[in-house]
């Protein structure tokens, strides 16, 4: 970490004497360089301002058009979970329709029946044959 921030200091240093030597040896007057570097200044700050409106109003746009979107979107699903309530419902009224008609026994009388002892059933015997 001692070398990067060696390095980092040394290239801060050496851009700043860069600079300092480049305004000194100029061949303008220092009121010309103080005005062309003011001119340069404001013309970075209306960029950056500029920019930063147009950001402003991108994500403005962005989320004015996000909203109805979502709304969009919550409709749907509503529609959708509404329409599968139905469908659970219907269902459910036949199977209770089928189970008091008698054509279906409900789970819970239903006697599952064990066989134990079976002969086991050789597969490769049975294909061979």
């Amino acid at each position: 970490m001692g070398k990067a921030f060696n390095f980092a200091a040394g290239a801060f240093f050496g851009a700043a004497a860069g600079t300092i030597a480049g305004i000194m040896l100029a061949p303008r007057s220092g009121a010309e360089t103080r005005a062309m570097a003011a001119d340069i200044a404001n013309d970075a700050w209306d960029n950056a301002r500029d920019a930063y409106e147009q950001g402003v109003d991108q994500a403005r746009t962005a989320a004015t058009d996000f909203g109805p979107m979502v709304d969009a979107k919550t409709d749907e699903l509503r529609a959708k979970v509404d329409l599968a309530r139905e469908r659970m419902d219907q269902l459910r009224e036949q199977l209770n329709d089928a189970i008091a008609g008698g054509t279906v026994t409900p789970a819970a009388d239903v006697v599952v029946e064990t066989v134990e002892d079976e002969p086991a059933v050789d597969t490769e015997a049975a294909s061979e044959a």
